[in-house]
């Protein structure tokens, strides 16, 4: 519903089963001087059937219709025409009625006979605007349980990382694939266990909104678990998917997942992949995919998956990006085809790469350029990043940023 201004015609809804009632009413509102264009409806039936019902600014609705009375012809309204203001028309002798549906959400009551036009312009504006400002305070209170929510959803799919003394740096992106949406079911955790090693998951369930955020929740909390007490490899994975078949609230619901062990002490790296596609490493100012064995994705054929292992030799300096695909289906710009992992390539070598933060923040602002505001999917990063392994104690550095649409990142 837009906002009235003084000279917009008011689109008013009559519903009222007398004739002569209906008569003086739709007279009255011409002698208001108020630009409008009244349609009249005999029943709530009536109503219900109206096309344009939907559209109109303010409903007068007599309390004594042949389908409907009282107050609960006012709930059937309001559910029927949300967003239109309610004025009551009422008898002589039902001042009471009026309070009682002004109470049960109506906007004003008038009592019929002692209605004057200029009473009946105020009434129609006023009714109308306490409408608008009903909307946009209930609007604002979503807002804010919107943000709310994101918050908690945020806490869960984007945890502190636990890296205790380590060479290896770990930052994180996350954006949400639809404007003013919850996150979505992307996820990434990364954790450090007692012999040195560094494990890492991203993850991505099919869907978007709280039910696919709510699984990855629980497979990101059921990896950090796991991993802290001693699963590995494909019976943790073979866990995981246990987990997304209990927890999953439809059964066509799937995760595809990347893990990765980084062993600092021989510079090597292990990866699996269940459906998602292979990391990106960067040396020297340059970037490649890396060559690894494909699995299938979580949950597409329980029981059955098979995952195998792929060894990584990791450069002495350098950089391990595991990201979802949100990053890579956008559009290359006008052009139909989408960006894609080689266009990704493209662009990480030619952003100058000084510092990480800056570098992921200026990666997914030109990708969603070249997608022309046209991005649907979530998009989740994690890249680990070291300065020689043979320095396996130092600084810890762990940042992580959900990027919002607000702030147009």
């Amino acid at each position: 519903m837009s906002t009235l201004g003084p000279e917009q015609n008011v689109r008013i809804v009559l519903v009222e089963d007398d004739d002569g009632d209906a008569l003086l009413v739709e007279e009255l509102l011409i002698d208001t001087g108020l630009r409008h264009a009244v349609i009249r409806c005999s029943s709530l039936a009536a109503v219900r059937a109206e096309p344009t019902i939907h559209a109109a600014d303010c409903i007068l609705l007599d309390l004594h219709l042949p389908d409907a009375s009282g107050i609960g012809a006012v709930a059937a309204v309001q559910e029927i025409a949300p967003d239109a203001a309610i004025i009551v028309l009422t008898g002589l002798a039902e001042s009471q009625a009026g309070t009682e549906a002004v109470a049960a959400g109506a906007q004003d009551y008038l009592v019929k006979g002692q209605v004057a036009p200029d009473l009946l312009h105020r009434a129609v504006r006023y009714a109308v605007h306490r409408k608008q400002a009903e909307r946009t305070s209930a609007d604002i209170r979503a807002g804010q349980l919107r943000a709310e929510e994101n918050a908690r959803l945020e806490r869960g799919l984007l945890p502190q990382p636990m890296i205790s003394a380590s060479s290896i740096r770990a930052t994180s992106r996350y954006l949400p694939g639809r404007e003013r949406a919850l996150l979505g079911g992307d996820f990434l955790d990364v954790v450090q266990t007692p012999d040195g090693q560094l494990h890492a998951i991203v993850g991505d369930v099919s869907g978007h909104g709280p039910d696919a955020a709510a699984l990855g929740v629980c497979l990101r909390i059921a990896w950090r678990s796991l991993t802290l007490g001693g699963h590995r490899a494909q019976d943790l994975l073979l866990l995981l998917e246990r987990m997304l078949v209990a927890e999953r609230p439809q059964s066509d619901l799937f995760a595809t997942v990347t893990l990765a062990c980084l062993d600092p002490a021989d510079g090597r790296a292990t990866l699996y992949l269940a459906g998602h596609h292979p990391p990106l490493l960067t040396t020297a100012g340059r970037t490649h995919q890396v060559s690894a064995r494909h699995g299938i994705a979580l949950g597409i054929a329980p029981g059955h998956a098979n995952w195998h292992a792929s060894e990584l030799t990791l450069p002495d300096r350098g950089a391990l990006m595991i990201y979802t695909d949100g990053l890579v289906e956008g559009h290359e710009g006008d052009e139909p085809q989408r960006l894609g992992v080689e266009g990704l390539i493209r662009l990480m070598d030619r952003i100058p790469a000084d510092d990480t933060d800056t570098h992921l923040d200026e990666l997914i602002t030109q990708v969603r350029a070249l997608n022309a505001d046209r991005h649907t999917d979530d998009l989740a990063i994690l890249r680990l990043e070291w300065n020689g392994f043979g320095a396996l104690t130092g600084l810890i550095s762990a940042s992580g940023h959900v990027l919002s649409h607000e702030k147009g990142r």
